[in-house]
Parts: C-alpha cells; sequence; structure tokens
C-alpha cells in the first residue's frame, strides 16, 4: 500500500520557556496540509514493490557501492542495507539525498517498532517531494505515516495513542501526524489536544517554500527570547480571522527574518496579495497565508 505524508504549518508559535533538559516549551497549533507530500511505500521483505519500477525509471538505479554501505554514496536515488540484513530502504530526491539512509526517520521509526515488536524483515521506498529543512515536517510526517503502516502492515495493535507516544520519540513534532487533523500542542509540541478550528473551511492555504533557504532548528533558536505571550494563543486563535494578523504570531520570525530579511519581503507579498493572514511555519523558511475563498 502506497501513502502519501503530507505537511504542517503553525498557526501562532509561541515559545514560552526554556526547560532543564536543553529544549523549550511552546504552544501551537498544527494544521496538516495537502499541498506538499511524500510518496512511502513499506512491504514485507519478500513481497514486490508497486513504485520501485517508476522511482528507478525517474531517478536512476543507485550505485552497487550506495547498496551495500550505507551513506557511501550520494545522489538522487540512495539505498541502503541494515547491517542485520532487517531493513533495505531507498530514498529518491531530485535535489539529491545527502543523508544516510539509515539515518533517516522512516529507519528509526522502523526499528524503533523493531525493538519492542521483533518485526519481519522490510523494503521502505520514499519519494521526497515535500521541501526539506523548511519548517513544514516533511521529515517527522514521513516516520509517523511509517509507524502507521508497520502498524496496519504487522497487525501490531497500536491504537492512536500508542503510536503517538513512539512518534514522540522521534521527534517533537512527529506525534502530530499520527491523527491528521488541527491538533493544539503543547510542551516540546507533542503534548496534543484536540482543537477543531471550522472557521478554516472558509479559507485557502497556500504555501511558499522558497529555493536555496534552509533555516536550521538550532539557528532559529539563536537569540529568542522566551515569555508567556500577552494575549494566550488558544483565545487568540478563537478570535475571527481578520484578527490575527496583529495577534497570532511565531517567536520565531525575529530571529530567522534577521538572518534572511527575503523571507520577511515575501510574507508582505502574501499580504499585499491579499492574504487574510500570512506567517512562517515552524522555524521557517517556508511561509503561508490564508486566503479568504471566493463567494465567502
Amino acid at each position: 500500500m502506497t501513502v502519501y505524508p503530507c505537511v504542517k504549518v503553525n498557526l501562532g508559535l509561541n515559545v514560552l520557556r526554556k526547560r532543564p533538559d536543553g529544549f523549550h516549551d511552546i504552544e501551537t497549533l498544527f494544521v496538516p496540509s495537502g499541498e506538499y507530500h511524500d510518496v512511502l511505500e513499506i512491504v514485507s521483505g519478500d513481497d514486490w514493490s508497486r513504485t520501485s519500477a517508476a522511482l528507478f525509471s525517474k531517478y536512476g538505479v543507485p550505485g552497487q557501492d550506495s547498496q551495500r554501505i550505507a551513506g557511501v554514496c550520494s545522489g538522487p536515488l540512495v539505498q541502503a542495507i541494515s547491517g542485520d540484513g532487517k531493513l533495505m530502504i531507498t530514498i529518491a530526491r531530485k535535489e539529491g539525498v545527502d543523508w544516510n539512509p539509515l539515518d533517516d526517520l522512516c529507519a528509526k521509526a522502523y526499528r524503533l517498532l523493531d525493538k519492542d515488536f521483533g518485526l519481519p524483515p522490510v523494503k521502505i521506498f520514499l519519494e521526497k517531494l515535500s521541501p526539506v529543512g523548511a519548517g513544514l515536517g516533511g521529515g517527522s510526517a514521513d516516520a509517523a505515516y511509517t509507524l502507521r503502516e508497520l502498524n496496519r502492515l504487522f497487525s501490531l495493535g497500536l491504537d492512536d495513542a500508542a503510536m503517538a507516544s513512539y512518534a514522540s520519540r522521534l521527534g517533537s513534532d512527529c506525534a502530530f501526524f499520527v491523527y491528521g487533523k488541527p491538533m493544539f500542542g503543547e510542551g516540546r509540541g507533542e503534548i496534543l489536544s484536540d482543537f477543531p478550528l471550522p472557521v478554516l473551511e472558509s479559507f485557502d492555504l497556500k504555501i511558499i517554500a522558497p529555493e536555496g533557504i534552509s533555516v536550521s532548528t538550532a539557528d532559529a533558536y539563536r537569540g529568542i527570547c522566551p515569555g508567556i505571550p500577552s494575549v494566550a494563543l488558544r483565545e487568540v486563535l478563537s478570535m475571527p480571522v481578520q484578527d490575527w494578523k496583529s495577534l497570532l504570531v511565531n517567536d520565531f520570525e525575529r530571529t530567522v527574518f534577521a538572518l534572511h530579511p527575503e523571507l520577511a519581503a515575501i510574507k508582505q507579498s502574501l499580504y499585499d496579495s491579499g492574504a487574510i493572514y500570512a506567517s512562517m511555519s515552524g522555524s521557517g523558511s517556508a511561509l503561508f497565508a490564508l486566503y479568504e475563498k471566493s463567494g465567502q
């Protein structure tokens, strides 16, 4: 079965305080978006893939070294096999894959469940179509969807809460992607609660991921001054969308826009084009805007 991990945007992102463990407490509303997605297929070790032929035709066949030695080769399509032979992972990306496939979050998700359940061997095929390093959570989505697919494929019997618990060990926003609906995130982002926001149905969401700009989370946090906002995020989200421009903020914009002023210019251009609300997503560099649907 082939699935399509989506991305997310953050409606508001307040960095509240630094924690003793070195992380930060935040509050944000995660909202899923299908404007970008990856393509993920997982098959048991003795099954055949429905996507591999298309990937090899589109991206080329990996060299023999990249199949045997993880991390040696890079290119538009890379492949690696774990030392125990239980996991073969293939990753394709037009812009190139320059990371060790066995370090990908999909591989880590497999190892996490394998440790507790002794999973059979699998083959993972991932086509990366969503932007990397853009604050859209594409890698986290891949990990969460891997957990979901392994749970389904091998009938592990994990409910959403159990899968979210595993996902939170892989990344702060991974758990959100288990649910696939707007969720209010607290703690590191892994403490989630339902937060329906039907008003969003009246707006079109547009995402812009500028090419050539990748923002590291460490750089985004550098210079952040944590603090409690004067108006709680839940209260701001309950206000009309037309009021969000001055009240619904992403605390990372101050530090990231200082490093990349062109992002601030893109945000302004979204307002100039008629957006009701515009913001950076996560720690950047992607931006998004809400436009009122015609006839509303």
